[in-house]
C-alpha cells in the first residue's frame, strides 16, 4: 500500500475523477521512472525492450525466466489498482522473498507492459501484442491518439526508435512462465469469501469503431424532415447493443465513447464515431452479437439517409489459461478458487505463446475501470504473499 501511495498523485484526473494515465504520456512516463527507481533500489537491473516494455531482472537475464508484472497505464478516469497493483505486488514479492533468504534458481523478472488499456491509441495490450506479433509494426505505427499524435511520434518522444517496434522473438523467448497479479474486476472472490484466486479463462472480446456519416447543418435553420443526422443511427446503435447482448447468455456489449464532429451544441453533426466493446464466452457468440448490432446500425443509418463504416480495432479470442499450471498454483496456495474473467490482460495475449497464469485479489464491490475501484490492504498483502509463494515455487 505504501508503494501505491507513492504514486497516488500521478495522473490524477480532476475532471473525470480517478486517474488518466496512458501509454507514453507524461503520467505514464513518470510512473515508468518511478518503477525504474524502485527496481534499482532493490538491486534489480532494468532494461527497456524495443516495444517499450520495462524488464527488471533479479540476476542475469536469460531464457526460461519466471516473469511477473502488469501495467501502469489506465483507462480514462480509472481506478488506482488496475495495473499498478500487479506491479507493486511484484516489487513487494521481491522484498518478501529476499526476507526469506531466497535466491532464484531460474532467471526472474518483473515486466511492465505499455498501453495495456488502449486508452490512448485504441488497441488494448499494445505492448504484448507487438512483442508476440499479434499486432504488426505497420499497423501499430499508423495508430494516432485523439490529438492526432501518432504512436511513432509518441515512442520517439519517449526515447524509443519507432523502427524497432514489432515482433520481438528474443524478449518472448526469455519467458519460461508468466504470472500476472491483478485486482479482480468483478465479484467472484467476494461471493466465494476468498481474498485470492486464480484465473481460469478470459472471454472473447474486441473493440469496433462505427463511423456514421450524414450532413452537417444548422440546428435552427434545418427542418426536421430535411435532416441527415448521424446522431440518430448512433443512438440506435447504443440501444441495439443492449438488446443484442441481452439476447445471448453471458454476452456483454458496451458503448463507452461517442465523438460527434464538429461537436457544436447548435450544429447537426456531419459524422459521429461510436466505439463498441463486445464480449462473450466464445468467438461465435461474440461475432453474433456484433453482427446483430452492425445490422441494426446499418438499417438505422439507411433510414436517416446516412452511411456507416465499421472498423475492427482489436480482437482477442477466448483464452483458457494453462490448466496444469492453473491447478498447480491453486493447489500450492491451499486450494484457492479458479474463476473466469470478462476483462482482457497482457497475460491473455502471452497465453498463446508461453505457460501463463493469473492471480486475482478480491475487490469488495467488484467495481473496476472507475475511481471507486478498491482492494483492502489485508487482501493486497495476501496477494503479494501469494505471488511470492508462486514465484518461489516456480523458481524451484
Amino acid at each position: 500500500m505504501s508503494l501505491l501511495a507513492a504514486i497516488a498523485d500521478v495522473g490524477v484526473d480532476r475532471r473525470r475523477g480517478g486517474y488518466s494515465r496512458h501509454g507514453f504520456d507524461s503520467a505514464e512516463l513518470e510512473l515508468r521512472s518511478w518503477f525504474t527507481a524502485e527496481a534499482a533500489a532493490r538491486g534489480l537491473d532494468v532494461e527497456t525492450d524495443r516495444n517499450g516494455t520495462l524488464w527488471a531482472w533479479w540476476g542475469a537475464p536469460g531464457d526460461g525466466a519466471i516473469v511477473t508484472g502488469s501495467h501502469l497505464d489506465s483507462v480514462p478516469g480509472g481506478g488506482a489498482f488496475d495495473g499498478p497493483l500487479g506491479v507493486t505486488a511484484a516489487l513487494e514479492a521481491v522484498d518478501l522473498l529476499r526476507g526469506r533468504g531466497f535466491q532464484p534458481g531460474k532467471p526472474l523478472a518483473i515486466a511492465v507492459f505499455p498501453e495495456e488499456e488502449g486508452g490512448r491509441f485504441g488497441v488494448a495490450c499494445l505492448g504484448s501484442r507487438l512483442m508476440t506479433g499479434a499486432l504488426s509494426a505497420d499497423k501499430a505505427l499508423a495508430l494516432t491518439d485523439s490529438n492526432g499524435v501518432s504512436l511513432a511520434e509518441a515512442v520517439r518522444a519517449a526515447g524509443l526508435d519507432p523502427a524497432g517496434l514489432g515482433h520481438d522473438r528474443v524478449a518472448l523467448g526469455r519467458i519460461g512462465t508468466f504470472v500476472e497479479l491483478h485486482v479482480e474486476q468483478g465479484r467472484g472472490l467476494v461471493d466465494l469469501a476468498a481474498p485470492v484466486g486464480v484465473a481460469s479463462s478470459i472471454l472473447a472480446h474486441g473493440r469496433w469503431r462505427f463511423t456514421f456519416t450524414g450532413e452537417g447543418n444548422h440546428a435552427g435553420a434545418t427542418l426536421m424532415g430535411d435532416r441527415r443526422d448521424p446522431m440518430l443511427p448512433a443512438a440506435a446503435l447504443i440501444a441495439a447493443a443492449r438488446r443484442a447482448a441481452s439476447a445471448v447468455e453471458g454476452a456483454r456489449a458496451t458503448v463507452g465513447r461517442i465523438v460527434p464532429n464538429p461537436g457544436g451544441t447548435n450544429v447537426i453533426a456531419s459524422t459521429v464515431d461510436v466505439w463498441l466493446d463486445a464480449r462473450a464466452d466464445d468467438d461465435a457468440r461474440t461475432r453474433a452479437v456484433v453482427a446483430a448490432i452492425t445490422a441494426a446500425a446499418a438499417a438505422a443509418a439507411s433510414d436517416e439517409g446516412c452511411t456507416v463504416a465499421v472498423t475492427e480495432e482489436s480482437y482477442g479470442d477466448t483464452v483458457v489459461f494453462d490448466p496444469a499450471l492453473r491447478d498447480d498454483l491453486a493447489a500450492h496456495l491451499g486450494g484457492v478458487p479458479a474463476l473466469p474473467t470478462g476483462a482482457g490482460h497482457d497475460a491473455g495475449i502471452l497465453a498463446a505463446h508461453v505457460p501463463t497464469a493469473m492471480l486475482f485479489v478480491r475487490n469488495p464491490t467488484g467495481v473496476s475501470h472507475a475511481p471507486s475501484e478498491y482492494a483492502e490492504p489485508d487482501d493486497c498483502a495476501a496477494g503479494s504473499a501469494a505471488l511470492a509463494d508462486v514465484l518461489e515455487h516456480l523458481s524451484r
